[in-house]
This record gives structure tokens, C-alpha cells and sequence, in this order.
């Protein structure tokens, strides 16, 4: 298994909930869990790197992150499971048959991993022919 990791878009996705949850009362301040975010992502940034590691969040930026992850979707899922006729990927979702099967196991560092994965690739009928089902 690969260390847990938090994707850049995660971490704006983050930031940016923070920041409608929480706004600058003066237009410059923000609140505690954007600026712990913030600096998550001026590492990424810095390192030229896409993903941080966990290990690296601190308490704040990994509360904060968790905090708008419960906000998210848990399960691609749109109901047409074809891993249930055979099929190693799924056509309704983009996950794989052991990401079907294991999916209430996953943390949700792995969870937003095939998230981001099957996002980028954008081939599973959730992001074409049933889009409407992807809520």
C-alpha cells in the first residue's frame, strides 16, 4: 500500500469550502483551517509536486481536510455495477472489481485516490452517458 496522500485539486477543494464556510471578516485574514491548508498546498507548490503526504499535514490542515471530506460523495457508485456480470472495471463507476468489493475498508485518503483516478479518466458512464446519476 502506498503512503496516504492528499491530490492538489483536494486540497483547493478543501481550502475553498473552508473559505465559504469561514470568510475573511476583513477581506485579508482567513480563517485557521484555510491558512493550515494554505500552507499544505504552498509545499506542494514549492516542491513542484502534485500530492502531499499526510505524514506532512499537520493536526489543523488534516482536521480541516477531513472536515470538507465528509462533505463529499462517498461512493462513485451509480447503480449500474457491471462487476457484477464480470467485468474488471466497472462501466458505470471506473472502479475495479477489488475497489467495489473493498470500498467500505478504504480510508479516505484511498477512497479520494480512486476518486481523482476514475475523475481523470472520465471514461465510466458517471461521467458521460448517466451524468445526471453522479449527483
Amino acid at each position: 500500500m502506498n503512503a496516504a496522500t492528499v491530490h492538489v485539486t483536494d486540497l483547493e477543494a478543501a481550502i475553498n469550502w473552508w473559505r465559504e464556510r469561514s470568510p475573511s471578516p476583513d477581506g485579508i485574514s482567513a480563517a485557521a483551517e484555510v491558512r493550515a491548508l494554505a500552507e499544505a498546498y504552498a509545499l506542494l507548490a514549492w516542491q513542484h509536486t502534485t500530492e502531499v503526504d499526510t505524514a506532512a499535514l499537520n493536526e489543523r490542515a488534516l482536521g480541516a481536510w477531513l472536515a470538507w471530506y465528509a462533505t463529499t460523495p462517498d461512493s462513485p457508485c451509480i447503480a449500474i455495477c457491471s462487476t457484477a456480470q464480470g467485468d474488471p472495471v466497472c462501466k458505470g463507476c471506473g472502479r475495479t472489481f477489488d475497489e467495489v468489493q473493498h470500498w467500505p475498508a478504504l480510508d479516505p485518503f484511498e477512497k479520494r485516490a480512486v476518486w481523482h483516478r476514475i475523475t481523470l479518466d472520465a471514461t465510466a458512464w458517471r461521467f458521460n452517458r448517466y451524468v445526471e446519476r453522479g449527483g
